[in-house]
């Protein structure tokens, strides 16, 4: 009974957070005032007349570059639980082999990026 009930609580949590935000978005739309007007249908930039297209192309590298960092701060965090790990008493060879796959996995996959020129930023 003690192990449901922890789900309990966390499901009427997530239950009454869902319905937080859809009361604040059901109240936000009946208590706003809908008056369109030609002005309001423009693209707004920082109150400046908008001038050219709307459509601007991006550069895919921003976006790999942000991948790699995810990734790798990702790896960050279980090196942390490793780290405790292998303090204990009994762990130490396995987890150091462990852990020396998991880094091979992220060498290969780094070397894989380089050479394949996705981290060259011109």
């Amino acid at each position: 009974m003690d192990y449901f009930h922890g789900y309990s609580v966390v499901g009427l949590v997530a239950v009454v957070g869902v319905l937080f935000v859809t009361v604040a978005f059901a109240s936000g739309r009946l208590l706003r005032p809908v008056v369109p007007t030609r002005e309001k249908m423009l693209t707004y930039e920082c109150g400046v007349d908008p001038v050219g297209e709307g459509w601007a192309h991006t550069q895919i590298k921003y976006y790999v570059y942000s991948f790699l960092y995810v990734i790798f701060a990702v790896d960050a965090i279980f090196l942390f639980p490793w780290a405790t790990v292998f303090a204990a008493p009994g762990f130490g060879a396995t987890t150091l082999v462990e852990m020396f796959v998991f880094i091979g996995f992220l060498a290969v996959g780094l070397l894989y990026a380089w050479k394949k020129g996705v981290l060259e930023w011109t």
